[in-house]
């Protein structure tokens, strides 16, 4: 299980300066992960800009669309041009698998998203922990709407 919401902004009485003011655009993410085995942990950073955000949602839209195509993965061959990342290398995306009515979501963390177990000198490299999602279509449409619901409280600025 992975859950993930907004928060806040990293620096909520920022106003912006400029188009696309990273300082003021910067979101705070909690994320609740519970491995199958039972393991969970927790994080908070600031990790996705408010687009950044949009295009997670635009992400999980079309991966239950069946727009984003599978890609291959395996440990250290992570292919970054078919993995949804961003600016901060804490969280990525891919579509593992797809068939019939369920869509196998790999999500990636890195650095402060890891379970604390991990971090450290010999954590993985970015993108190598996975954990991997089997959801139906419906429910994977219906997180993507969960997350542009949260995510609408925070607009870029």
């Amino acid at each position: 299980m992975v859950d993930l919401s907004v928060t806040g902004y990293q620096f909520p009485q920022r106003v912006a300066t400029s188009a696309r003011d990273w300082d003021a655009n910067w979101l705070c993410v909690h994320g609740n992960v519970t491995q199958v085995d039972g393991k969970s942990w927790a994080f908070k950073d600031p990790c996705l800009t408010t687009w950044e955000g949009q295009a997670l949602a635009n992400w999980l839209r079309e991966a239950a669309a069946g727009i984003v195509p599978v890609s291959p993965f395996g440990p250290g061959e992570a292919a970054e041009e078919r993995l949804l990342s961003f600016t901060e290398p804490n969280l990525a995306f891919s579509v593992e698998s797809r068939a019939h009515d369920h869509v196998g979501v790999r999500v990636h963390f890195s650095l402060e998203a890891l379970p604390p177990w991990l971090r450290g000198p010999e954590q993985p490299d970015i993108f190598d922990f996975v954990i991997l999602l089997r959801l139906s279509v419906s429910d994977l449409a219906e997180a993507a709407e969960a997350w542009a619901c949260d995510l609408a409280k925070y607009p870029e600025r």
